[in-house]
């Protein structure tokens, strides 16, 4: 990147370009930009992951996180921001992500990401906000601000119903429209209403078998015709399946950029007529407008301190104080037991594309050092697993008896939970759990404070004499636990999720995460806090919960109106008092109770929230506005929303499960009956039920024979001599040889990476390696058309090395 760049001007008209250079804007030049067109004045757009910090990889190029990439700072993922409920907190940071994206040459960040955590044990919660499609709305929708402010642009991703890593880039989600459009698409379109971001980005997996990437309804008739959305909407790194399909349903930019390998089909398809011009033509616009927005430059340099501070703010502002005896704050001076390794190398981020290559780290023993506090240190359990546990523990335990309060750190290691695969169950690694039982045994003035990206089991709940969710508190996590446990911050989080007493008591667990080619969404609406309200399932630790350091009273509870018309919103105002000694803050959370009996709803749903900060003693309105929307529901028969007439409960609380105060609301004008009725069964245990619900039949799974482009590499490394040799190919080349690896996190997700990666994927990725021919070489032997196959491979190896020759 240059400082100024030569090629800033009006947008070029697609139009004016030839068919072949339209096609040639539709894929990236590399990993990483855009395709130029320099005689036509069209500059590359540079490209970066970074949802809470850039991961900038300059020429290099990969999607697992396992390169190398520039520095910058690292924030504290979604699911730490998130819990602030704070949602100008987000912008905050948004901003900052931009300025640091200005100074590196970045154009547009691949960030917000917002599905749905449906499961604990998605691999990738840690980089979602919540279980609520509200609550990530709001907070996408700030992130996607914060970023366009400065001039850099967002990719809200991943559209759509992506909610679990195994199999991502096959598996057909199977969901009914009405869960579809109120959970799943819900945060989304307020995202994309209310901040524009300049791009989508189209999710690996199918919806309702079809490609996400090809679906014409998410892509054209909802997000662009329903949502307004004008900006470019590019396909998440090697998700393309069908370029000619993918273009015709409103995909514009294939990423990374395959060398040329599906222009041919492009081109080929519009001189025939069977793809209309005027389709690649709009795409082509669309990308060159995106160009003609972004910097294209350098500016400014990475305000170090500044951003540091900041993510150390956030850090706290996320720490959820889960339980308290009244330990914490601590008091200056005391005897303090540090417990955990995680003290000295800290947990504060996930893995996967996300991963940042921080500034700097700061650990808790760093800053307890810093401020001059003693303490004993004891790891207590070794990073990798490796050691003698036993031994590890017993010191630790003798540093607890010596000890007159114990803070103990565990939590779940990088190879817990990552992006590329899922957890494998909830609880933390057994020397973890020990170790808290061990330590309370012999102190019970201890703090457990956990680092993970995800829910956790802790059958030791009741031991501790309090409990702190960290999460991953980004680059200045151990700063900003310290603060907390000392009072310098309070922990301003309520949890954005549920923590579920078993995995049993997650509704979706018995379809989670479903066979390799299909999951059914038979648990509906039913997610998270929505089914235990309704099923009277008992969370450890529900939705919205959250101590301070402080109290607060709520009075003078109204409403601005009793009776309203359908289509009209509403606002809740009380007064906030601060009837503690010390400043804190307060979240006032608003939850629908539909008492109309007309459509099947959950028992209790998100609506509105606001959070307030108050000095000691003071006193504040807050006015929580419920949109009309919060009233509706998505009716099917009729594909747009409606409100039902009747009765509604609006309830003002503390979380899901703790409810201060309601006012009843009067609806009319909306409609009296509905499809889906309230004696339906939330969950469609059945297949009947899941069918009714579906209002077709349910698709069987994709079979793995005959093998296709879209068979994976472990499909055919289990089933064919040829896939085995695929196989030993791509580890090969991977982006790191398996013996270098560092950690076995690093080996975990490259396994996974390449045993669950499509063939059609695999050429992508290649940089022109793989053409067709010899993919579709593979796929004959593979199938038993050995010599067809045979001579395919080698016609192919041989056109891609003339190719890489001249």
């Amino acid at each position: 990147m240059t400082n100024e760049d030569p090629l800033s001007q009006a947008p070029t008209s697609a139009r004016s370009l030839g068919l072949d250079d339209q096609v040639s804007l539709l894929s990236g030049q590399n990993f990483w930009t855009t395709r130029a067109i320099s005689s036509a004045g069209i500059g590359p757009v540079a490209l970066s992951d970074g949802p809470h910090g850039l991961r900038s990889q300059g020429d290099a190029g990969d999607h697992l996180g396992v390169a190398s990439s520039t520095q910058s700072t690292c924030f504290p993922p979604a699911v730490t921001v998130a819990s602030s409920w704070d949602v100008q907190l987000a912008e905050h940071i948004g901003r900052a992500v931009a300025v640091e994206a200005l100074a590196t040459g970045v154009d547009v960040v691949l960030g917000p990401a917002l599905n749905i955590k449906r499961h604990p044990l998605g691999g990738r919660n840690f980089e979602y906000y919540s279980e609520d499609p509200l609550l990530s709305g709001h907070f996408a929708a700030a992130a996607v601000r914060g970023l366009q402010s400065e001039g850099v642009g967002s990719s809200l991703k991943h559209f759509a119903v992506n909610n679990h890593e195994s199999h991502r880039f096959v598996v057909d989600a199977i969901v009914d429209e009405r869960t579809l459009r109120e959970i799943y698409l819900a945060g989304f379109e307020y995202a994309v209403t209310k901040a524009k971001p300049w791009t989508v980005m189209a999710s690996y997996n199918l919806v309702n078998g079809t490609y996400a990437t090809e679906h014409r309804e998410l892509l054209t008739q909802i997000l662009r015709e329903e949502w307004g959305f004008d900006g470019v909407v590019m396909s998440d790194w090697g998700a393309t399946s069908d370029r000619v399909a993918a273009v015709a349903a409103g995909l514009d930019l294939e990423m990374p950029g395959s060398k040329g390998l599906f222009d041919g089909d492009l081109v080929q398809a519009a001189r025939s007529g069977r793809l209309p011009l005027r389709d690649i033509e709009a795409s082509a616009q669309r990308v060159i407008d995106l160009g003609a927005k972004a910097p294209r430059s350098t500016s400014g340099a990475i305000p170090v301190d500044a951003h540091d501070a900041l993510a150390r703010r956030a850090a706290a502002e996320g720490t959820v104080l889960l339980t308290n005896d009244g330990i914490l704050p601590l008091r200056a001076g005391a005897s303090l037991g540090v417990i955990g390794a995680f003290a000295d190398s800290p947990r504060y981020q996930g893995a996967g594309s996300s991963l940042v290559n921080s500034i700097r780290v700061t650990s808790v023993l760093d800053e307890c050092r810093r401020r001059g506090t003693t303490f004993a240190y004891a790891p207590g359990y070794a990073l990798d697993g490796e050691g003698d546990t036993d031994a590890l523990r017993a010191a630790a335990v003798r540093v607890a008896e010596q000890s007159e309060v114990v803070l103990v750190m565990v939590g779940l290691p990088g190879s817990y939970e990552s992006e590329g695969f899922d957890r494998a169950d909830m609880s933390l690694p057994a020397d973890h759990d020990a170790l808290v039982a061990a330590v309370v045994n012999a102190n019970p003035r201890a703090v457990v404070a956990l680092s993970n990206g995800a829910p956790v089991l802790m059958p030791w709940k009741d031991g501790p004499a309090a409990i702190i969710e960290s999460y991953l508190g980004g680059q200045a996590s151990g700063g900003a636990l310290v603060d907390v446990l000392f009072g310098d911050m309070e922990p301003g989080g309520r949890l954005a999720e549920s923590f579920p007493a078993a995995r049993t008591d997650v509704s979706s667990d018995p379809f989670f995460p479903g066979e390799p080619h299909q999951v059914e969404y038979r648990e509906g609406l039913f997610v998270g806090y929505r089914h235990h309200t309704t099923s009277g399932v008992e969370p450890v630790f529900p939705f919205g919960h959250g101590l301070g350091y402080t109290t607060f009273g709520w009075d003078s509870i109204t409403t601005d109106k009793t009776r309203i018309t359908a289509g009209e919103s509403i606002s809740i105002s009380l007064e906030v008092t601060n009837t503690g000694a010390r400043s804190g803050s307060d979240v006032v959370q608003v939850y629908l109770h539909d008492r109309t009996g007309v459509v099947l709803r959950p028992r209790r749903t998100l609506v509105g929230f606001d959070k307030v900060r108050l000095g000691a003693g003071d006193t504040a309105t807050v006015t929580v506005e419920i949109p009309a929307r919060g009233f509706a529901f998505y009716d099917v028969d009729a594909s747009d929303w409606r409100t039902p007439n009747g009765t509604y409960e609006l309830e003002i609380a503390r979380s899901s499960s703790d409810v201060v105060d309601s006012v009843s609301v009067e609806v009319s004008g909306g409609v009296d009956r509905a499809r889906e009725n309230a004696k339906t069964m939330p969950i469609a245990r059945s297949d009947g039920e899941f069918t009714t619900r579906l209002g077709r039949a349910i698709p069987q799974p994709r079979p793995v024979r005959p093998f296709t482009r879209n068979s994976t590499i472990g499909e055919l490394a289990a089933n064919t001599r040829i896939g085995r040799v695929v196989e030993w190919a791509l580890w090969r080349v991977a982006p790191l040889d398996p013996s270098d690896m560092k950690d076995e996190n690093t080996r975990a997700t490259l396994d996974r990476a390449i045993t669950e990666l499509p063939l059609r994927s695999a050429a992508i990725f290649s940089g022109g390696t793989l053409t067709w021919r010899t993919v579709d070489g593979v796929l004959d032997i593979a199938n038993g058309r050995t010599v067809r196959g045979a001579a395919g491979v080698v016609a192919g190896l041989v056109a891609s090395l003339r190719a890489r020759r001249s």
